[in-house]
Parts: C-alpha cells; sequence; structure tokens
C-alpha cells in the first residue's frame, strides 16, 4: 500500500520524510525513495526492500533540503527495482513526482510521449505523470497549473505530488477520486502532506483534507486550495486530538465509515504487485501452484463466515467462469460437522479477515485431514489461517477496526478474482487476450468505486427516509444475489433492523406474503444478463403496495419510472460488479444506523474476530 510524505520548510526535509514513512510501514511496499532540492537541484535516493534499506542508502550518500518528497511503492506496472521505484524525475531532472493510483490510459499517454521524443526510465504508469508535466512547464505554465493541466489527462484515480527546481518554494498535490487520501498539515512556518494522517501527526494537528479533483500549491507559509476546474476551495480546517483511536479516525465519524470510504484505495493496493498489466499475468508469490497442478485440480471448496462467506459465494461465480474448476462455498461453521468428500485433487481456501475465526480454523484442520491442499486468503499478517496453510494471499485492506467488515469483503472478492486468472492461466482457459481484457477491467475498479464513494450525499439523505422501517427485504440473483445477502447482513448488524436477502426468483416462493406498505424491497437490478427478470420482480413488489429501492445502472430511467427510490451505479464489467453495487448498501446501513443512534464501529454482541463456538 503506497504512502507518501512531503515536506516544505525551515528544517532538513530528510529525516521528516523518512520518519514519516516508517509510520506508514504497516501499509506494505516493496520499494522506497525520497527526493530533495539540494543546492537548487532535486537529488534522488531509491533502494528495492525495507525502508532501512533506503536509510541505510543516505547514510552512505547523504542528502539535505528543506523542501522533499517521499514514497513508498508496492509495484503494479514493472517490477519491484531501483529504476521502477518513486519518486520518478522528467527527462530533464528539474521536475520529480510520486504518484499513489493506476493510470488506466498510461499506454496511450506513452505512445504520444514517445512519439515526441521522451525517453522514459522506468516501466511505470508513474512515469508519463511526470513528463506531462514537465511538458507543460516547458509551454510556459508554473509547476501548479502545468500539474492541472497534466492531470486532467489522466484515466483512473490519483493521489500525485509534484516538485520542481525552478519553483524550489513550493509544492503541489492533487486528488482525483479515492486512490488514496492527501492531507495537509499545518505548521508554524512549515507545511506537511501526506497520504495518511499517522506520517505527520508528530508534526501537527491542523489539517486539510483535499476532496477528489481538487489540489494544493503549499509554500513554507500558505496553501492555496483550488478545483481542477481552477476554482477557489474554502478547505475547512480539522483539529485532530492527539489520542490515537481519534487520531486514526481522522476526518470521519467512525472507523465504518473511514474504512468504507477507504475502498478505492484499498483495492489500489490489493492489485499492485500482483498484475503484469503489460504481458497479463497474475503473480501470486504465497501461493504458487504449477500448470500441472494446476490441471489436476478438480474442485475448489471455499470455507468462511458471516461476511466472508458471503464473498465465497461471489468468487463462486467468478472462479467457475474464470477457470472452470466447480466451487463450493460452506459454512466454517458446519463444515467440520459432516463427512466432507475431500482428496489431493481438491483445494480448500478459507476466506477471513482475521486469520483467527475459530470455525473456519477448525474446517481448515478438517480438510488437512482429509489430504486436500489448503489455501487462505486473509487480511490480518502472520494470523493462524496464514501460517497452517499451504499457500495464501495477502489482502492489503489494511487494518479494519470496525466490527462490521466492509473494506476486507470487497479486497477479498478482488482477491479471488485474482486466484481465479492466476488458475485460469496456469489451466490454459483463458487467452493471453482474454487475461488482458479481465486486467484492464481490474485496473477500472478503483475508479468505479470512487465515483459511488462520491454519492454518499445522496445515499444518506435516502436512509433519513428510511430509518424508521423495522422491517427490509433485499433481492438480487446471479452473481449479485450474494450482495443482497450482504446488504442485508450490513443493515441487521449496525442498526439492529430485521433483514433478509433472498435470490429474487424465490420471493414468490414464500417472501412475497410479507410485502406490504411496511416492507421496503430493495432490489439490485443492473443492467445484466438478468435485468429484465429483476424489472419483474420490482413490478411483483410495486404491485403489493412494496416500497422499492432499486439499485440500477447509471442513466437507466426505465427502472426510474418503476421503483420509488434509484440509487445506482457506474455500468461496470459483470464479474466485478458485485464489489461496486456492494458500496451503496454499506453506505445505506452505515446512515440508516446512525440516523438510529446506534453504535456503528461495536455493534451490540459482536466480536471482530469470533474465537469461540
Amino acid at each position: 500500500m503506497c504512502g507518501i510524505v512531503g515536506y516544505i520548510g525551515p528544517r532538513d526535509a530528510t529525516p521528516i520524510i523518512l520518519a514519516g514513512l516508517q509510520r506508514l510501514e504497516y501499509r506494505g511496499y516493496d520499494s522506497a525513495g525520497i527526493a530533495v532540492i539540494q543546492h537548487g537541484s532535486i537529488v534522488v535516493r531509491r533502494d528495492v526492500g525495507k525502508l532501512s534499506s533506503l536509510v541505510d542508502l543516505i547514510r552512505q550518500q547523504p542528502l539535505n533540503g528543506q523542501i522533499g518528497i517521499g514514497h513508498t511503492r508496492w509495484a503494479t506496472h514493472g517490477e519491484p527495482c531501483e529504476r521502477n521505484a518513486h519518486p520518478h524525475t522528467s527527462a530533464n531532472g528539474k521536475t520529480v513526482v510520486v504518484h499513489n493510483g493506476i493510470v488506466e490510459n498510461y499506454r496511450e499517454i506513452r505512445a504520444d510521449l514517445l512519439a515526441e521524443g521522451v525517453q522514459f526510465a522506468s516501466d511505470t504508469d508513474t512515469e508519463v505523470i511526470v513528463h506531462l508535466i514537465q511538458r507543460e512547464m516547458d509551454a510556459g505554465h508554473d509547476l501548479a497549473e502545468a500539474t492541472r493541466r497534466a492531470v486532467q489527462q489522466l484515466r483512473g484515480a490519483h493521489a500525485v505530488v509534484a516538485l520542481s527546481a525552478d519553483e524550489p518554494d513550493r509544492l503541489v498535490a492533487v486528488r482525483i477520486g479515492n486512490a488514496g487520501g492527501v492531507a495537509l498539515g499545518i505548521g508554524q512556518g512549515e507545511m506537511f502532506i501526506a497520504s495518511d494522517i499517522p506520517a505527520i501527526l508528530e508534526h501537527t494537528r491542523q489539517m486539510v483534507f483535499l476532496e477528489s479533483r481538487q489540489m494544493v500549491t503549499l509554500t513554507r507559509s500558505a496553501y492555496r486550495v483550488q478545483t481542477l476546474d481552477g476554482e477557489p476551495v474554502d478547505a475547512k480546517i480539522h483539529s485532530i486530538p492527539w489520542d490515537p483511536v481519534s487520531a486514526a479516525r481522522g476526518e470521519f465519524k467512525h472507523f465504518m465509515q473511514k474504512e468504507i470510504h477507504e475502498q478505492a484505495r484499498a483495492l489500489t493496493d490489493t492489485i499492485r504487485g500482483r498484475v503484469d498489466f503489460e504481458s497479463g499475468a497474475i503473480h501470486l508469490p504465497n501461493l504458487e501452484i504449477s500448470p500441472d497442478d494446476a490441471r489436476k485440480l478438480r474442485r475448489l471448496v471455499i470455507v468462511a463466515c458471516g461476511t466472508s462467506a458471503y464473498s465465497g459465494l461471489v468468487g463462486k461465480f467468478i472462479i467457475e467462469e474464470l477457470t472452470r474448476i466447480p466451487v463450493e462455498v460452506d459454512y466454517g461453521s458446519e463444515y467440520r460437522y459432516r463427512d466432507p468428500i475431500l482428496d489431493n485433487n481438491c483445494a480448500v481456501l478459507a476466506l477471513t479477515q482475521s486469520g483467527e475465526t475459530v470455525d473456519t480454523l477448525a474446517a481448515l484442520e478438517e480438510a488437512r485431514e482429509k489430504g486436500a491442499r489448503l489455501w487462505s486468503i486473509v487480511n490480518a499478517i502472520g494470523s493462524q489461517a496464514m501460517r497452517i496453510v499451504d499457500g495464501y494471499i495477502a489482502m492489503q485492506a489494511g487494518p479494519e477496526i470496525g466490527v462490521a467488515s466492509t473494506k476486507a469483503f470487497t479486497a477479498s472478492i478482488v482477491d479471488q478474482y485474482l486466484l481465479g486468472l492466476y488458475l485460469a492461466q496456469q489451466r490454459g482457459t483463458l487467452s493471453p487476450d482474454a487475461a488482458r481484457a479481465h486486467i484492464q477491467n481490474l485496473a477500472r475498479l478503483p475508479d468505479l468505486v470512487g465515483q459511488v464513494l462520491e454519492r454518499d450525499k445522496q445515499i444518506k439523505a435516502l436512509a433519513g427516509e428510511l430509518y424508521q422501517y423495522t422491517n427490509f427485504l433485499y433481492l438480487g440473483r446471479g452473481i449479485n444475489y450474494p450482495i443482497a445477502l450482504e446488504g442485508a447482513l450490513k443493515l441487521k448488524e449496525i442498526s439492529y433492523i430485521h433483514a433478509e436477502g433472498y435470490p429474487a426468483g424465490e420471493m414468490k416462493h414464500g417472501p412475497i406474503a410479507l410485502i406490504d406498505e411496511h416492507m421496503p424491497v430493495l432490489a439490485i437490478a443492473l443492467r445484466d444478463g438478468v435485468y429484465d427478470k429483476m424489472l419483474s420482480q420490482i413490478e411483483q413488489a410495486k404491485s403489493r403496495g412494496g416500497i422499492v429501492i432499486a439499485l440500477a445502472t447509471d442513466g437507466d430511467t426505465e427502472i426510474a419510472a418503476k421503483a420509488d427510490h434509484v440509487l445506482s451505479i457506474p455500468e461496470t464489467p459483470p464479474l466485478l460488479s458485485p464489489v461496486v453495487s456492494v458500496i451503496p448498501l454499506q453506505l445505506l446501513a452505515y446512515h440508516i444506523a446512525v440516523r438510529r443512534g446506534a453504535d456503528v464501529d461495536q455493534p451490540r454482541n459482536l466480536a471482530k474476530s469470533v474465537t469461540v463456538e
């Protein structure tokens, strides 16, 4: 998970930046670097591996200056190596950038720049940004205007910080979408910039948080926030308490709210280091399987509990379509109480946020006794579910404090997507062209999630109309049926409202008896292969007097004419649609719970890690 730290002021920037990066080490990375203006020129130090390697390098080759930027990188484009580490400099060495995010259209931009004679020094997508900025500066624009013009040529979600030797008295930072936060720290005659609060909290408690499509220009004693359209912004200053819990929550009222809004960044970090965007190859270094073993695999069993079990149901659709391997999903709490049929041509995949859920661990033990190979997808590094298996994928969601899981749910779906692509490539069930198409869809995902997160106010307003109801019915079909289950679970977990998730085709086999004007029905009705079927379910609910909330695809006027309320998401590739469609349901549950006065971070009777039966 990439980290960014920047400084401008009277002190030596190097130790401040290195200390800030150290506080972001928990986010994971494979290289690190720093750039400062020293004696009028930009000097860069970068190294592969842990931050300690960079510190040793700087000890051997010191650099000092009063303005600089630093970065910890998790590789997306290009292998982890010194030449691909951030910061990246322009060809003339006068401009330097650090970046969180994925430049979805970097191939087109790179081709244009190559045609202009630009020479690239790395394999990264990030390098196109610094060349675009330098091109605008060569055309006569200052750093802020050049950065503003450059980033508007990018597709995707991004956090960018830029520095120029031609303007050694300022830093420029931009946020587009939700690839990462951008926090401005206001000091006494000095300014700080970081991707997360802990990096700079030691130096200041006064912070400004950039919203999407905003940029800030910093000098030692002033800052100016504006939109990417050039309009000035009167940004609110937040006073962050020294209390570690409150500080970690930052600008958000609850951890759950923060974790919902971190999902675009968490998904970017989930993809990092595992996808080769050039070749289309998937790299899962802790879960390696040979082509021969992959072809011998006859069955995959997913075991999980609660939210993770619903993630597994989504994973079943994904993995079966990509690999043609039959997939079963079992509750970990039930699995060992029957006599499961397993052998060495079966794999059992555990999904667990904590890695310590006792039921899931017991299911793994049962599977080992039956001779199956064991895999896990886990968020907690070093947990039991990671230690006892034959191979694992570590989620890159970061710490999840809220008891009701949100970002670990979406991260685990994407990890299953990566697993499906990897197995498909090993088994030969996907052509290289098909694999690249899937990977391009994956690259778009964080931006799609970010677009939905920007609709939070609309969802909050809807919650204000719904929070007094005491029963809800959630309906979905196909790959979004598990999202109906998860949406209902979120609502009942944190608001204590009774809610049920159902496959929409089953509504007439029982639940339709419950529908009246007191039972809101939330129908997931995206423009996919079961769209017409969902329209029919909506009409049936309306004819019984039900209040219908439709989750639809942007621009769907037909749904708007049938439903009482419409929430919408951008058009999304079908296999990835659950990751995007769950976001409005998480936000709706959150805002309803807040209106009802519930403790959303610590719901009654629930624990984050269930370690007893």
